[in-house]
């Protein structure tokens, strides 16, 4: 795992149920006692004595069984006295405040099912730290007018109370009954088991398989921090790019035998290659497009080109799957395959085939492009090959893309700022200098171009992560040298954006060794392709090291691209700016 959730993180393999369906989570209900507290906290065998229980009966089930109140009273008033004594010892588990902080900071209703009274609840809560009873939405405790576990009916109450599918509820607890009124609830349920011990490195990692825990859980895990990486396998996933690390635990699984294939799946490569005859190789990539009808004939085209480029291959054919939704005619659809045709010709690509469909899965139409291309083989660029001491070379400036789709779509806004409408109209036509495909074709020539990759969802900020990734290498960049155009300054500052993470198409990454930068700068100044050196490769690793002046900066990540974040903030209020990100030019 490459994100450190306030603590250690560790490897997962619960991105499936027992009979392998996937599952998502759209709320989480836990255990109190052992699972947000540390276990051992209340001296049951003691609780027993003192009221009387047998051994072999719960202790609500056989306080209840008495008749006479009084007497039922006075065992009650015991088994309370024990629960504050606790209360006032509690501590949160390990992982405890990580996990709920996590599902806290992005909004995952949370709720509490206990056998404890509430009393107890919240005088433990009022010790643990962090966690809070405000923390979750829903608490049902012994008080509540429902039959407690293993009985399902607190697990089906917060559901209904959540408002959400009792399938889509995550009920985690380190006892039998939890795991019993969950599955007969018929929500998701996971074990916490505490043999393991509660460092992350104690366990093996979860697991999910029939009879691994009580009652046939759906998840065992030995820690709240592993219970973490599969909450966040179910989480619905925020609008972008899959993140890093759950694509490359994803792609951990495949495995291909096949000789022909150089370049493959992999976090940072966004096209493959395949030997197809000796000294020639095939590369292939594919992109999702999800625009206005009018812009995705370009996109798709030049999107999936790009990758192709970004290999040292030259785009050639082109697949488009085509999903509309219902109410398009045929001369609708006529006309989107026209239009791309007409991309394809100018690029000097061939439209080869694909397939469309009117289907009402979608609600906006989708094209899926799958662009196909050749390369010698001395020519083709992994990244695999890039060395420590290669130049960092950026061409055009940061967020070409973003700035053309943030004057196309917050146009009105720009305005309504004070941008004149030629500013407007300025900012719009940056999409049309989203091609890399010439820059590529140039950089592939000189032998000392070691890798190549083109900036997308996430600005640089994320291509400089991927590219590193790709490549196995730390890099070292340098944010006082990173071009900015002073049109996407403007309308970053107006809307409250990073330009560092901002869309990007139209800017290439290259690494080059020392000895060719002078060259290839010169060949791809004198084609009218701006380019800037903006860092170095260094040694085997991952992360960036990034400078501001000479001195230490931070370089930034983001949970997901700027143009999403903006259309995400409710209407008439601007995200917060970040106005120390970024450089001029």
């Amino acid at each position: 795992m490459s994100e450190n959730v306030r603590g250690k993180a560790v490897p997962c393999k619960g991105f499936f149920l027992p009979d392998g369906s996937p599952f998502r989570i759209s709320a989480v209900l836990f255990d109190f006692d052992g699972t947000l507290t540390e276990p051992g906290l209340l001296d049951f065998a003691a609780i027993r004595r003192a009221t009387g229980c047998p051994p072999e009966q719960g202790l609500l089930e056989y306080l209840d069984s008495l008749e006479d109140r009084e007497e039922r009273g006075r065992r009650e008033a015991l088994l309370v006295e024990a629960e504050m004594e606790a209360a006032e010892r509690a501590v949160p588990a390990q992982g405890a405040e990580a996990v709920i902080a996590y599902l806290r900071e992005r909004d995952v209703p949370l709720a509490i099912i206990t056998r404890n009274a509430e009393a107890m609840v919240r005088r433990s809560l009022e010790r643990l730290g962090i966690i809070r009873w405000e923390d979750f939405s829903v608490v049902v405790t012994r008080d509540a007018p429902l039959s407690p576990k293993p009985f399902p009916d607190g697990v089906l109450y917060v559901a209904e109370q959540l408002g959400i599918p009792v399938g889509e509820l995550l009920v985690v607890g380190d006892h039998a009954m939890d795991i019993e009124a969950g599955r007969k609830a018929g929500a998701l349920t996971m074990f916490l088991r505490h043999e393991l011990g509660h460092g992350p490195a104690a366990a093996p990692g979860p697991t999910a398989a029939p009879g691994a825990g009580p009652s046939g859980a759906h998840f065992v895990v030995g820690s709240l921090m592993e219970a973490l990486q599969v909450i966040r396998h179910g989480l619905p996933l925020p609008v972008g790019k899959l993140p890093a690390d759950l694509l490359q635990e994803s792609l951990a699984g495949l495995v291909t035998t096949d000789p022909s294939l150089l370049v493959g799946a992999a976090v940072g490569e966004d096209a493959a290659a395949v030997d197809v005859r000796g000294e020639e190789v095939l590369v292939l990539a594919s992109d999702p497009i999800t625009l206005a009808v009018e812009a995705m004939p370009w996109y798709v085209v030049v999107a999936n080109a790009n990758d192709v480029a970004a290999s040292g291959a030259t785009p050639r054919w082109l697949l488009a799957t085509l999903l509309l939704p219902p109410g398009y005619s045929a001369s609708q659809v006529a006309a989107v395959v026209r239009d791309i045709d007409a991309v394809c010709a100018e690029e000097g690509i061939t439209l080869c085939g694909g397939h469309t469909e009117v289907t009402d899965t979608v609600s906006r139409p989708l094209v899926v492009g799958m662009m196909a291309g050749t390369a010698p083989r001395r020519m083709l660029r992994d990244k695999r090959s890039m060395r420590e001491g290669d130049r960092l070379l950026l061409t055009k400036r940061v967020a070409v893309e973003g700035t053309g789709l943030l004057a196309r779509e917050y146009g009105d806004r720009l305005l309504a700022a004070g941008l004149s409408q030629d500013e407007v109209a300025e900012c719009a036509r940056f999409l049309e200098r989203m091609s890399v495909v010439r820059e590529a074709a140039i950089a592939r020539e000189f032998a000392g171009v070691t890798a190549m990759h083109d900036v997308t969802e996430g600005g640089l900020a994320t291509a400089v992560r991927e590219l590193g990734a790709a490549g196995g290498r730390r890099l070292r960049l340098h944010l006082d040298r990173v071009p900015l155009y002073p049109q996407t300054l403007r309308l970053c500052s107006i809307l409250g954006l990073d330009p560092l993470g901002l869309i990007g198409s139209g800017s290439l990454l290259i690494t080059c060794s020392p000895a060719e930068v002078p060259a290839l700068l010169a060949a791809l100044t004198e084609a009218g392709i701006e380019v800037t050196d903006i860092g170095e490769v260094l040694g085997p690793g991952e992360g960036v090291e990034a400078y501001r002046d000479g001195v230490p900066a931070e370089w930034p990540t983001f949970d997901r691209d700027e143009v999403s974040r903006l259309s995400s903030a409710p209407a008439g209020v601007f995200p917060a700016s970040r106005p120390d990100v970024g450089a001029g030019a």
